[in-house]
């Protein structure tokens, strides 16, 4: 039953399962899934609830949910096909260690400057 529900679920949600694999654009193929996450929010809502309002919050989730699945999809793309993408460059540094000086705080909260040593590398993992 657990493999039926799994094989159910990848043959609607997932696009590289279903047959929206056959449009060989992502952008369209999400805008496409989004439709249809519209279209059944907007079903669901109105026989459930019988209310514009539920469609609405069901809609918003739905963007939500979608959006969230292709950054994560797209990340891993990225990821398996040009994974130095995620590499550090060279002389990076964090923003407030990257030039001469950095913040601190004081026990009031209070901020000021603090000037860095010549040479000093800079970054939280140096």
């Amino acid at each position: 039953m657990r493999a039926w529900i799994y094989d159910c679920w990848n043959h609607i949600m997932d696009a590289e399962v279903n047959p929206l694999r056959h449009i060989p654009d992502l952008q369209v193929r999400h805008m496409v899934m989004q439709i249809l996450a519209f279209m059944w929010s907007a079903v669901f809502s109105i026989a459930i609830a019988e209310s514009i309002m539920a469609f609405g919050i069901s809609a918003l989730v739905h963007v939500l949910f979608v959006a969230a699945v292709v950054v994560t999809v797209g990340t891993f793309k990225v990821a398996e096909h040009k994974p130095s993408m995620f590499e550090w460059r060279k002389g990076y540094h964090s923003h407030g260690r990257g030039r001469t000086y950095t913040i601190y705080r004081d026990k009031q909260g209070n901020a000021h400057k603090v000037e860095l040593p010549p040479g000093d590398p800079g970054g939280e993992h140096e």
